[in-house]
């Protein structure tokens, strides 16, 4: 779903209203997480490729995702994620944390409390 945002307008993050689906079943680790987003704007990225922005939510559950090129902003909720490639640390994110996922990471999602974010991809 697109949400187009027009220049100068205004969009509180947290109000959005999401529809939610289940994450597919050959990703769906543990419980029955449900995920919902909408588009808010995509940019040309100044020729060099563009940029989607967005909102996310997913409801608590465990899951697996293969990442694309993303920055995002938790606005609430709790999750984990474990990185299995590259192997590296796993992280914990709260409201206020900023990460940066890199494409073809492969990641396990533990969401604990439903997850929003604001997404740049």
């Amino acid at each position: 779903m697109t949400l187009p945002l027009k220049p100068g307008a205004v969009v509180h993050a947290a109000d959005v209203s999401l529809d939610h689906a289940p994450v597919s079943p050959g990703q769906t680790l543990k419980g029955a997480p449900t995920v919902g987003f909408v588009t808010l704007a995509e940019t040309t990225g100044g020729g060099v490729g563009g940029v989607e922005i967005g909102v996310w939510e997913c409801t608590p559950g465990m899951s697996t995702d293969t990442e694309v090129d993303e920055v995002f902003v938790v606005l609430s909720g709790r999750a984990r994620i474990d990185f299995v490639v590259p192997e590296l640390p796993s992280i914990e994110v709260r409201a206020g944390d900023v990460v940066r996922l890199e494409a073809g990471m492969k990641t396990v999602w533990t969401v604990t409390e439903t997850l929003r974010k604001v997404y740049m991809a």
